[in-house]
């Protein structure tokens, strides 16, 4: 089936047009951007469970942009009435006319931006999927996963893990967002869904967690799959719990497709962000057209290079998706950007404008980003090492998009010594370098190919938003400690 656009939505387009036109005499440019997002999220452990009918990007409200004078401003609400579009343009006037003033009178210089292009365009996207969020069974789904934790702690207790809690996690959300211009008129409506599986295990003073995940652009269908991520659970948990501590150093490694789509997002993620390029905060400005990596990297960027959970029609600015090579052949050929960050900078928009919600501003944001395959496979880049390991597993990540320092927290790797797997693991692991070092050092890519879309990416310390990251298996040098 496909994901039915908002009836809501459709029914004040209307309103909102007349509104548009009434903007129009006062101002050069006025957008209007609705939402109307439905969903669920449900967490089941043996100690606790927690049901609710929101999730972060559930919503429903419209923020309208306008521009005058070279200065841009926006107004966000909730409530719109169709019967009150007079009144609903006063309240927007009044308060993007003292937002201006303030301005004016803080004697803060703002960027001069020119007026974005209203050419015609109209998009009608209902994409696929197999059932709607809205409509879920919530008390049948809770069995599942109930069931789901219940088997995995029978299981684990059956292997001879110490169990102490298995943890099942779902979350989907119906994306309605409808962009309108006195010349366009865009609307979209999608399914992602994202779950995971997490063991809490114990054994001797050591206490480890493990995590398998699963997402994608479809509706809780995805979680009918979710019991067979348990045996992969629960082989991690017992795989940290016989880790030892990694010897620190540089080795040859082979970073699985989660760590290389934790590399992708904190090398080439808000580094080549060019609302950043804007302020001067990063240095990957200043490599466009040079080489950060070897012949054998390529990366794309972009909503429609991959099928995950930010994998949509249009972005929060109406700018259709796209798919950007930012690394070709281990050149950076470009960045990605918002729409007033390309009118600032002169070139062209990605459909990188991303909102935490309709009542935040819109950034230059992530949506998949992905490494390209290669031509090898994981057995002939495990025969090329003679001492490094295989990692797997991702914790967490940090860039430094001024100086291109990166540092991701890894779960666990595996030894290869002489081209074989030793059945030595160690956890946890820190791999740290410089961008165009550990990219330079790429040796080998894989043939097959992963996208992850279980997790959210902050604008610095908020502005929080969906995002996906893969690739395939890399080879490389990397120093871990």
């Amino acid at each position: 089936m496909n994901a039915p656009f908002s009836p809501y939505l459709s029914g004040i387009a209307p309103g909102l047009k007349q509104l548009i036109s009434l903007l129009r005499k006062e101002y050069d440019y006025v957008s209007v951007l609705s939402t109307d997002s439905a969903g669920f999220q449900a967490s089941i452990s043996q100690r606790s469970k927690s049901v609710s009918r929101e999730t972060l990007t559930t919503e429903r409200g419209t923020v309208v942009r306008v521009y005058r004078g070279s200065l841009y401003s926006e107004a966000a609400f909730t409530g719109f009435d169709p019967e009150k579009v007079q009144e609903t343009c006063r309240w927007i006037s009044r308060e993007l006319d003292s937002q201006l003033r303030i301005l004016e009178a803080s004697g803060i210089q703002p960027y001069e931006t020119a007026k974005l292009p209203d050419g015609e365009r109209t998009i009608f996207a209902e994409m696929e999927t197999g059932r709607l969020p809205e409509t879920e069974d919530l008390s049948g789904l809770v069995a599942r996963l109930s069931g789901i934790s219940d088997s995995g702690m029978k299981s684990g207790t059956e292997m001879g893990i110490r169990m102490i809690d298995c943890q099942a996690r779902a979350s989907s959300t119906h994306i309605c967002k409808m962009f309108l211009t006195e010349n366009q008129d865009l609307r979209q409506s999608y399914v992602y869904s994202e779950g995971s599986l997490s063991a809490l295990v114990t054994g001797g003073e050591r206490t480890e967690m493990s995590y398998s995940s699963l997402s994608g652009r479809c509706g809780p269908e995805l979680f009918d799959e979710m019991a067979d991520k348990l045996p992969e659970v629960l082989r991690i948990a017992k795989d940290l719990l016989a880790a030892e501590r990694v010897v620190p150093g540089e080795y040859d490694v082979i970073t699985s497709p989660e760590v290389t789509g934790l590399i992708a997002h904190e090398a080439f993620g808000h580094g080549v962000e060019m609302d950043m390029f804007v302020k001067g905060r990063a240095l990957g400005a200043d490599y466009i057209g040079k080489r950060v990596g070897s012949d054998l990297v390529t990366m794309h960027e972009g909503a429609l290079c991959a099928t995950d959970v930010t994998s949509y029609a249009f972005d929060d600015e109406g700018i259709p998706a796209g798919d950007v090579i930012e690394i070709s052949n281990g050149i950076l050929r470009t960045g990605i950007c918002d729409a007033l960050s390309a009118l600032r900078l002169g070139v062209e928009p990605t459909g990188n404008g991303k909102r935490q919600s309709f009542s935040h501003k819109a950034y230059t944001r992530m949506t998949n980003t992905v490494f390209d395959s290669g031509d090898s496979t994981l057995a002939e880049m495990i025969a090329g090492i003679r001492k490094g390991y295989l990692l797997e597993g991702m914790q967490s990540g940090m860039e430094d998009p001024k100086h291109w320092g990166i540092q991701c927290i890894l779960d666990r790797g595996y030894e290869i010594i002489d081209g074989k797997l030793t059945g030595k693991i160690v956890s946890p692991l820190v791999m740290t370098g410089y961008v165009p070092d550990l990219l330079g050092s790429v040796s080998m890519v894989s043939r097959d190919r992963e996208v992850f879309g279980s997790g959210y990416c902050g604008k610095g310390h908020k502005e929080w938003v969906k995002v996906a990251d893969g690739g395939p298996y890399l080879k490389a040098k990397a120093r871990l400690g």
